[in-house]
């Protein structure tokens, strides 16, 4: 994972408009930078490019994947995390939802909506309960649905998951059992509960997601996906 690391930040350094620092994925910015130059320039949407290709080959896209690369798209936001700091962000998704969220994750983060950590899943090695233990937002990752040939909506670059540790998938089976994930979320399925991170319907991420057509996983009924909005 460290050596993954390092690999990223020396291939996807955002430019800044030909600023004199270069900001990267998971590097926080100086609010007076900020204000002196402006936030736009971190919100960026780009055709996945081939040393990301690299990153991304064998891992969030598998070998036996076949969405094309021209069907999604590299983008990098700025967010706030619960301390408020401003903190450059990524994510592969579909081209078809791309400006969507730009503009969604833009608003987020005008309000200071907190997300904490927004990184590629291939820093994780395409593990989903490794991202999601830390919190992790992300949405390409190659799979398909379970016990099908049908590819999931992560698979497709249309899912979207938000503050993954504080917001888990829960289901229960018909022998009682319950699973969650990541399994260290369970603390956090009582929604009753106040904490950080916590998605809740009616908030301004659900409303923002739900206005562009987008499904809260939250509002099933036969599991719960409360980090989850897909289109």
């Amino acid at each position: 994972m460290r050596r993954l690391s390092i690999l990223l930040m020396a291939q996807l350094c955002i430019s800044c408009a030909g600023q004199e620092r270069c900001f990267r994925p998971g590097d926080i910015v100086p609010d007076a930078w900020i204000e002196t130059r402006g936030a736009e320039g971190f919100f960026t949407v780009s055709p996945i490019s081939d040393s990301l290709f690299a990153v991304m080959k064998g891992k969030s896209y598998k070998d036996d994947c076949p969405v094309p690369l021209d069907s999604l798209r590299y983008i990098t936001v700025l967010h706030r995390d619960a301390e408020g700091h401003a903190i450059v962000g990524e994510m592969v998704v579909a081209t078809r939802i791309a400006d969507d969220l730009l503009d969604i994750f833009r608003a987020l983060y005008e309000a200071g909506y907190p997300i904490e950590r927004m990184r590629l899943i291939d820093y994780y090695e395409a593990d989903d309960e490794l991202s999601m233990r830390d919190n992790n937002s992300s949405a390409f990752n190659f799979r398909f649905i379970s016990h099908t040939t049908k590819i999931s909506k992560h698979g497709l670059g249309l899912a979207v998951d938000i503050n993954t540790l504080y917001n888990p998938y829960t289901k229960t089976l018909r022998d009682g059992t319950r699973i969650v994930e990541p399994a260290t979320g369970e603390p956090y399925l009582d929604r009753e509960a106040s904490f950080p991170y916590k998605i809740e319907r009616g908030d301004l991420c659900w409303r923002l997601f739900t206005e562009r057509g987008f499904t809260w996983g939250g509002d099933w009924t036969s599991v719960k996906d409360y980090q989850h909005f897909e289109l």
